[in-house]
């Protein structure tokens, strides 16, 4: 049934993100340079959507190796601080996003440091002309779909201008095996498929993402963004333990909405110990409201091998909700719409 549902191979895009990593991986090993990058005190990569979340995970997986602060930057401006000593990372699929290109027109006359990710458009043929780098990644991807050539170029080029020692070539290959025999079994449309038989509980809701902020809180956004586009289903995400201090509180009116609302935990065993605590007690007095839970947790040798692998089981998800819902998981109309009426105003 979802060959018919899935026109434009999303299907095709989730099974083949192991092999991306791999191609990403080749492609970040054979990074060129025309510029010299140094005196670099902070990193702020520029980009929206699907492009933003690549520097979301180089900030997770990265994040022992990093000596500088690094900041996802998500709009038309960047923050005032950025200087001559600023690394600006600006990260486009497209090329054409106009929040990226206007950061990129910021960062000019804030006299950063500037490289690009694309895979072409308006932003290469800016750098091109001012003779900055970029790194050209495949293109016919949708953005969301394209996430290993979003953030694994980025490790390579930090790394090979010395801004961290990264360790990707200890885990990356781990990882790939275990995506690589994970979807054989969540590419199938059967109950036997735990990505499946959670859809068909949770496609009907609205999912509420949980989890902690130092290990999955990039792959709790990550799921909310593909439930959203894959799936066309509202999703919400929060952070632990900052929801204890407000979002808690919001569990005791309106009872009568609970019954729509599922909530997923994403946890793992590096999750903080007062965390997972938390956690145990936000579940229990979710408990009592009579609303549905789910914990999805990963296994795994590393880190990195299990927050990939999470991400992988949030995509499938999302594309078992999509065909549940009868829908094709690629077209984002209601995007698409939003930039046209944005061009004509």
């Amino acid at each position: 049934m979802y060959k018919n549902l899935d026109q434009t191979s999303m299907f095709d895009s989730i099974w083949q993100f192991p092999d991306d990593l791999k191609k990403a991986e080749d492609l970040g090993n054979n990074i060129k340079l025309s510029n010299q990058y140094s005196n670099i005190n902070n990193i702020v990569i520029a980009g929206m959507g699907g492009s933003a979340i690549g520097g979301d995970v180089v900030s997770v997986l990265e994040n022992d190796n990093f000596n500088y602060p690094i900041i996802i930057s998500r709009g038309y401006s960047l923050p005032n601080w950025v200087n001559e000593n600023t690394l600006l990372i600006c990260s486009s699929y497209s090329g054409n996003t106009e929040e990226s290109l206007t950061a990129l027109d910021d960062g000019l006359k804030k006299k950063a440091q500037i490289i690009g990710i694309t895979t072409g458009g308006k932003l290469a043929n800016k750098l091109n002309d001012l003779n900055k780098d970029f790194i050209l990644i495949p293109s016919g991807l949708q953005p969301r779909a394209a996430l290993a050539f979003s953030f694994i170029p980025i490790i390579k080029f930090l790394d090979k201008i010395s801004i961290i020692e990264t360790k990707l070539d200890s885990w990356l290959s781990d990882s790939i095996n275990v995506l690589i025999e994970s979807r054989e079994l969540y590419s199938i449309d059967s109950m036997e498929n735990p990505t499946y038989e959670l859809a068909q509980n949770l496609y009907k809701n609205i999912p509420i993402i949980y989890a902690d902020k130092s290990t999955y809180g990039v792959a709790a956004l990550r799921l909310k963004g593909q439930l959203c586009e894959n799936s066309k289903m509202l999703a919400y995400h929060n952070e632990l333990p900052e929801l204890n201090h407000n979002e808690i509180v919001g569990w005791e009116n309106n009872p009568n909405i609970f019954k729509y609302l599922f909530v997923l935990w994403l946890s793992d065993e590096n999750d903080n110990p007062r965390v997972k605590l938390r956690q145990q007690i936000t579940q229990e007095i979710l408990n009592e409201n009579g609303v549905d839970q789910f914990v999805i947790e990963m296994t795994g040798n590393s880190f990195q091998e299990r927050f990939l692998h999470m991400i992988n089981y949030g995509d499938w998800l999302s594309f078992w909700c999509a065909i549940a819902h009868r829908i094709d998981p690629s077209p984002v109309e209601k995007i698409d719409r939003l930039k046209k009426e944005l061009m004509k105003r």
